[in-house]
C-alpha cells in the first residue's frame, strides 16, 4: 500500500491545490423544489466506509449491503440483535457534510429466495456534528415512519418536516420477534447554506376572536430554555413558503398558523426580535432573503429595519460597524406575504446576529436564507494565496514543504505496521485455522489433539501441567456453526464411564412447558421451559428451594433428531461430563430425556437471568441513596456476586477445566441473598456455558473466515495469538469480568476498538514494546482492586493471580475498598 502511495505523492499535491481554489464560485443557494435526488446508496456515490451499523447479522449481512435494490453479499443490512421489545439495532449513513434530506427510501430482501426479511417500521435519528443525536419527529409529533410489506417494493416516504443532518441512522422497529432486514436511500441535495443552527426566541400565541394560534417553531430540533430556542434548525429553514391568510397552511391536519413562527411586541417586551445564527464555517455572505407575512388587517406587518452584526467565530468579538439596512416597502395596503431580499455586502462570518424591528403588534416570518459563498482565493505563481496578500507566499510553501514530509512520515510507519502486521497476521490466522478444525478420529492432526476416539471436542493446556485439559463452555467447539452463527454444544475432552458418575434421572418431556427460545445452532436449541410442581419428580436430585405450587425455571438443550452421530456422542459425553459438576456456583444439570428423540438435557436456569443484563438495567448506589425509580445495585453486593464467581471459577479449576467463555452473559443471576433489591441486595449467581448461542451477544463474538467464532474481547493475549487457553487464561477473563460487573455492563470492553483493533493490540502484549492498551479503571473501582484486574492481565501468564487468591482477596479485602 505505501509504495503504491509513492508515485501518488504529485497527484496529491495537485488534488491540495486544486481543492484550495474551487469553491469560489460556488453558488450556497438552493431551490427545495429540486433538491429530491438519490444521494448515492444505490449507484455506489456513498462509498463503503460511509456506511456503518450497530451489529450485522453476518459478514454477507453487514452494513456495505444495507443499498437500495442491490443484493449484494445476501441482499441486505440484517442486525446481529433483536429489535424487539428494545430498538437499538440502527444502520447508519455519512454524508460527509450537511446535506438538506426530503424524503427516505426502504426496502427488505429477497436475496433470491434466501431471506425474506423486512422492517414494517423504523426510526429515524440524525445528526449535523456525529455528537449531538435527533429523533425525527413528522408534523404531529410521530416518531414511526411505516416502511414495507413485502421484501422487494420500494417504499418512498417524505420527510415532513424535512432534515438538515450530515448523519443518519435507521433504527428498524418490530411488534413481535421476528427477524429484520434492510435497504435505504436518501433523497436530498447538499445543504448549501451551510447553516447549522439558530437562536431565536420561542413563538407567541395569537389570540384571534377568541381562537388561539399558535406561532411556534413547531419543528425546532434543538433545545428551549427561558424562552429561547437555541442549539438547532426548524421552520425558518425548511423551504416551505406560509401563504398570505397565515391561518392557513400547506400541511393537512395542523393547527391555524402552523406556517410561521410569530412574535408579539408587548410580550416579547422589547422593540426587536433578534435571531443568530451560526454556520459550518466562515462564509462572505452577499444577500439574506426573510419571506415575512404582511396581514395588516390583523396587525401583523413586515418588519422596518434589520441591524446585522458578524462574528468571525465563537470566540471573536462583533466586528464593527454593525451594518444596518432599512426596508422601504411599497404597497404596505396589500395584505399579501413577501419575500424581501437585504444586501449583506459581502461581509465574513461564521456568526451572523440580526435584529429585526417591529413595524406593528406582530412579527411573522416562514423562512430566511442566504447566498454565500467560502472566501475567494486565487492563484498566484503556481500557489493558492489570499487576494491582494502576498506576504502569505512563504507561509503557504512552508505549508506544503510539512504536508510532504508528512505523507513520508506517514508512509514510513505504514511500512514498519505493515511488517508486524504480517508477521501476527500469520500466526495469528494458522491458529484460528488450527483451532476451527474438527478434530477427527484417528491419528492426531496436531500437537496437543485429543487420543484417538474422542472426535468432535477441543483440548486447552492446563496451567502448571502438560496434559489435555477439559473445557466447560462451549465456546471451545468452533467446528459446530449453527443457524445464527453460533455453536451450542461444549463436549469437554474428558472421557467419563458409568462408574465414574451415576446416571442421570429420565425426565418425562411432557413436564417441560416451552417458555422462550434462548438460542440456537447447527445441531440443536436452547429453550427456557417450566416445570411445575417439581417436588413430585422425586428422581430429581435438586436442593429445590422454589416454593409448592410454583414452577421450577430450567434450560434446555434439544438436540435435533437430524444430527449426525457423532453430534450425538458429542452430546451425551457432554451430559455425562456435566454431571460430575457439583458446586453451589455452577449451574447444575438436572436430567435428562433420552429415551427417545430429540435427545435433551435440562440444567438449571436462574430466575433474574443472565448477569449482563441484570446489571445493564442498574445504577451503582451510591452513598445518598436511591434518588430515582430506576433499579440499583450496592458496591458490596458487586463484590459478593464477583466472589461467588471466583467461587465457582476455583472449583472448575480444581477439576483442571478450562471455561474459555467466563464473562458476564455467562453467569446467571438468582434470588435475592441479602438485602431486598432496592437497596441494593446481592443475588445467587451460578457460572453457565450457553451465552454464545443466544442472538442478544453475537456482537461479542469475533468471526474468522465465516467459520470459528471467539470472545476476543475477553481473551488473553496468548490465546488470540497461539490459541493457548489455561486456567491462567480464565484468570484473564475474569478480570474482564470483573471490569463489566465494576462498569454495570453499561459498555462492551474495548468498545472505543475495532475487533481488527483488540487483535493488534494482543500483538502489542506479545512484543511487550509498553504500547498495549489495558482497559480503564471504572469510576466505582477502588484502585486496589483495580491493581486485581491489571495483575489478571499480566503478560506472563504465571504472574497471574489463582482463582483461590482472587476469592480470597474479594470475601476478605474487596469489601473494604468502599
Amino acid at each position: 500500500m505505501a509504495t503504491q502511495m509513492l508515485p501518488l505523492l504529485p497527484a496529491l499535491l495537485t488534488v491540495l491545490l486544486v481543492s484550495w481554489t474551487a469553491a469560489q464560485d460556488v453558488d450556497w443557494h438552493f431551490d427545495t423544489a429540486k433538491c429530491r435526488y438519490a444521494l448515492g446508496m444505490e449507484d455506489g456515490t456513498i462509498p463503503d466506509s460511509d456506511i456503518t451499523a450497530s451489529s450485522a447479522w453476518s459478514d454477507s449481512t453487514e452494513a456495505k449491503h444495507g443499498r437500495l435494490s442491490t443484493g449484494e453479499g445476501d441482499g441486505a443490512w440484517c442486525p446481529a440483535g433483536p429489535v424487539f421489545p428494545s430498538s437499538s439495532e440502527y444502520l447508519q449513513v455519512d454524508l460527509r457534510k450537511l446535506h438538506f434530506l426530503s424524503l427516505v427510501g426502504t426496502q427488505g430482501r429477497h436475496a433470491d429466495g434466501l431471506g425474506r426479511e423486512f422492517a414494517r417500521s423504523y426510526r429515524l435519528q440524525y445528526s449535523r456534528d456525529g455528537r449531538h443525536w435527533i429523533t425525527w419527529k413528522d408534523h404531529w409529533g410521530q416518531e414511526v415512519v411505516s416502511g414495507n410489506e413485502n421484501t422487494y417494493d420500494v417504499v418512498l416516504k417524505d420527510l415532513g418536516p424535512p432534515i438538515i443532518a450530515r448523519m443518519v441512522r435507521f433504527y428498524p422497529l418490530a411488534d413481535r420477534v421476528m427477524s429484520v432486514c434492510l435497504r435505504v436511500e436518501l433523497y436530498g441535495c447538499v445543504w448549501k447554506d451551510g447553516l447549522k443552527a439558530y437562536t431565536a426566541p420561542v413563538g407567541h400565541v395569537m389570540d384571534l376572536s377568541g381562537s388561539p394560534v399558535y406561532l411556534n417553531d413547531s419543528i425546532y430540533d434543538g433545545s428551549k430554555e427561558a424562552g429561547v430556542m437555541f442549539g438547532g434548525l426548524g421552520q425558518l429553514c425548511d423551504g416551505v413558503l406560509g401563504g398570505n391568510d397565515f391561518m392557513e397552511s400547506k400541511e393537512l391536519r395542523v393547527w391555524p398558523g402552523y406556517d410561521y413562527v410569530g412574535w408579539n411586541r408587548e410580550t416579547l417586551g422589547q422593540p426587536t426580535v433578534d435571531i443568530e445564527f451560526h454556520f459550518e464555517k466562515t462564509r462572505v455572505f452577499h444577500t439574506m432573503q426573510v419571506h415575512s407575512n404582511h396581514r395588516h388587517t390583523q396587525h401583523v406587518r413586515v418588519f422596518n429595519e434589520v441591524v446585522c452584526e458578524f462574528k468571525a467565530s465563537l470566540l471573536s468579538p462583533w466586528a464593527e460597524p454593525a451594518l444596518s439596512l432599512q426596508v422601504p416597502l411599497s404597497d404596505l395596503h396589500d395584505p399579501s406575504s413577501r419575500t424581501i431580499s437585504l444586501p449583506l455586502g459581502g461581509r465574513p462570518a461564521q456568526i451572523l446576529r440580526c435584529r429585526f424591528s417591529f413595524s406593528d403588534r406582530w412579527l411573522l416570518i416562514s423562512e430566511i436564507s442566504f447566498y454565500s459563498k467560502f472566501p475567494a482565493v486565487t492563484l498566484r505563481a503556481g500557489l493558492p494565496v489570499a487576494k491582494d496578500d502576498s506576504s502569505n507566499t512563504a507561509i503557504l510553501i512552508g505549508c506544503l514543504v510539512g504536508i510532504i514530509l508528512l505523507l513520508l512520515a506517514i508512509i514510513a510507519v505504514i511500512l514498519w505496521r505493515q511488517y508486524w502486521k504480517k508477521l501476527l497476521g500469520k500466526v495469528f490466522f494458522i491458529t484460528m485455522f488450527l483451532y476451527s478444525l474438527p478434530i477427527q478420529e484417528g491419528p492426531p492432526p496436531y500437537p496437543g489433539a485429543p487420543p484417538p476416539g474422542l472426535s468432535g471436542a477441543h483440548y486447552g493446556e492446563a496451567s502448571g501441567g502438560g496434559g489435555s485439559v477439559p473445557h466447560y463452555a462451549e465456546a471451545d467447539i468452533i467446528s459446530l456453526q449453527g443457524v445464527s452463527g453460533n455453536n451450542t454444544y461444549a463436549v469437554p475432552a474428558l472421557s467419563a464411564t458409568p462408574t465414574d458418575c451415576p446416571p442421570l434421572p429420565e425426565l418425562p418431556r411432557e413436564r417441560l412447558i416451552f417458555k422462550e427460545k434462548l438460542g440456537e445452532g447447527q445441531f440443536g436449541e436452547v429453550h427456557l421451559c417450566e416445570i411445575e410442581d417439581p417436588q413430585d419428580l422425586e428422581n430429581l436430585e435438586f436442593p429445590f428451594n422454589v416454593r409448592k405450587g410454583r414452577p421450577l425455571l430450567v434450560a434446555v438443550k434439544i438436540l435435533r433428531p437430524d444430527a449426525s452421530k457423532n453430534a450425538r456422542n458429542d452430546f451425551l459425553k457432554e451430559v455425562k461430563i456435566l454431571s460430575r459438576l457439583k458446586d453451589p456456583n455452577i449451574i447444575c444439570l438436572l436430567g435428562v430425556c433420552v429415551s427417545s428423540d430429540p435427545l435433551c438435557m435440562v440444567t438449571e436456569y436462574m430466575e433474574s437471568g443472565d448477569l449482563n443484563q441484570y446489571l445493564s438495567h442498574r445504577v451503582l448506589l451510591d452513598k445518598t441513596g436511591p434518588s430515582h425509580n430506576t433499579p440499583t445495585i450496592s458496591y458490596p453486593a458487586l463484590i459478593s456476586m464477583a466472589s461467588q464467581i471466583a467461587s465457582g471459577m476455583k472449583f472448575l479449576s480444581s477439576l483442571n477445566f478450562v471455561h474459555r467463555d467466563l464473562a458476564t452473559r455467562n453467569c446467571l443471576v438468582g434470588g435475592e441473598r441479602g438485602e431486598g433489591e432496592d437497596r441494593g441486595g446481592e443475588r445467587q449467581i451460578k457460572i453457565a456455558d450457553f451465552g454464545m448461542s443466544r442472538n442478544l451477544y453475537a456482537g461479542d463474538y469475533y468471526r474468522i473466515q465465516g467459520r470459528a467464532v471467539l470472545p476476543i474481547r475477553w481473551m488473553a493475549w496468548e490465546c488470540i495469538l497461539m490459541g493457548k487457553f489455561t486456567t491462567a487464561s480464565d484468570v484473564w477473563a475474569f478480570g474482564v469480568t470483573l471490569w463489566e460487573m465494576l462498569s454495570v455492563c453499561q459498555e462492551q470492553p474495548y468498545s472505543h476498538m475495532t475487533d481488527e483493533q483488540v487483535i493488534d493490540n494482543a500483538g502489542e502484549f506479545f512484543r511487550d514494546q509498553g504500547r498495549q492498551v489495558y482497559l480503564s479503571r471504572p469510576a466505582v473501582c477502588p484502585q486496589g482492586l483495580y491493581e486485581l484486574m491489571l495483575s489478571c492481565w499480566s503478560r506472563d501468564c504465571k504472574l497471574r493471580p489463582s482463582f483461590a487468591y482472587i476469592h480470597s482477596f474479594l470475601t476478605e479485602d474487596a469489601m473494604n475498598m468502599v
